[in-house]
């Protein structure tokens, strides 16, 4: 640490300014090397994990597409400015959030779950939560109940602000090319093969029409028979059932299973940029390794999703905990 000049030496108040400042150094570098961890709440919040486990799993029994969706919402908050709960913001007169944002208009979904979480969190233990750790942990949840576990590392706390325009850069769209996801996975820390595994979540969930529609009807690297089962439910014509949805895995679709990484083999991805991971580049050895060991990708996908919870969280002082994760305190 440089020296801010000997405090013996000098006036009253030119020591108070060295202990003010000394402080604010500390506060910083305490908000800076904040670390996550799996037992943050364990004191705070005991009941936090089963207070949310109850409430994803009463909202996957209503709707089982809900699990997936909760997923994605992560995935979105992450990949902008950090795992931050950004996401999860209404537009307010001094921001436009990330709700609209091109990757997110009419396909973000989950909110009101996330809702119903944190009502059920705040009454077990208020203001504690961020909803940030919620969203994480809720994403963990919705993958456990139907394969992989992991302990999620919360501690996060929860941005003030959102940018639509960083949401409109930051999340790899399905028109995607291997070089740009790739890139941008990279930028955030994540290899290619954290690239594929994390894309194994396609393996439940489906997608809307405006998502697919040209690779069914443009692309030639897809099997005849599956563009055409997908073209009686999206017709060629743009907003002729552009809402339509079809599940991202054809085989087992509410199945956490490898089953994604064989219908690749098959050329039965079914977005463009889903199909970009096995299409004669650098990753189709990853995917062949997946869709041969489901054990394989189960471990790599917890790792990739440990590893994405990680990007640039708030913690320390920074930030705050929201007491409605659609808006500011």
């Amino acid at each position: 640490m440089y020296m801010l000049g000997n405090p013996k030496m000098g006036s009253a108040s030119s020591f108070s300014k060295f202990c003010l400042t000394l402080l604010l150094l500390v506060d910083v570098l305490g908000s800076t090397n904040a670390q996550l961890s799996t037992n943050f709440y364990s004191k705070s919040c005991p009941n936090l994990l089963s207070t949310v486990k109850s409430t994803v799993t009463s909202a996957i029994n209503k709707e089982a597409r809900m699990g997936a969706s909760l997923l994605r919402l992560f995935f979105h908050d992450c990949f902008v400015n950090g795992c931050d709960g950004s996401v999860l913001l209404d537009d307010t007169s001094s921001f436009t959030g990330e709700k609209n944002a091109i990757p997110n208009r009419n396909s973000a979904r989950g909110f009101d779950v996330v809702d119903n979480i944190k009502s059920a969190v705040e009454n077990v233990c208020p203001g504690v939560v961020s909803c940030a750790d919620i969203l994480a942990i809720a994403a963990r949840d919705s993958v456990e109940i139907v394969s992989p576990k992991w302990a999620v590392k919360v501690g996060r706390r929860d941005a003030r602000s959102a940018s639509q325009s960083a949401a409109n850069n930051g999340i790899p769209p399905p028109t995607s090319n291997l070089n740009r996801l790739t890139s941008r996975f990279n930028a955030l820390g994540l290899s290619t093969r954290d690239l594929v595994a994390l894309s194994g979540a396609h393996t439940i969930g489906q997608a809307r029409c405006t998502s697919f529609r040209a690779r069914i009807y443009n692309e030639s690297n897809i099997d005849a028979s599956f563009a055409q089962t997908r073209q009686r439910n999206c017709p060629r014509t743009t907003g002729s059932g552009d809402n339509n949805l079809a599940p991202l895995d054809i085989q087992t679709p509410t199945s956490f299973d490898n089953n994604y990484f064989k219908n690749l083999i098959s050329q039965r991805g079914l977005l463009h940029s889903d199909q970009q991971l096995f299409n004669g580049g650098s990753t189709d050895s990853i995917v062949r390794g997946y869709g041969n060991s489901p054990s394989s990708f189960n471990s790599d996908f917890v790792s990739a999703m440990i590893k994405m919870g990680d990007i640039s969280p708030l913690t320390g002082s920074r930030g705050e905990i929201r007491k409605n994760c659609r808006r500011v305190n």
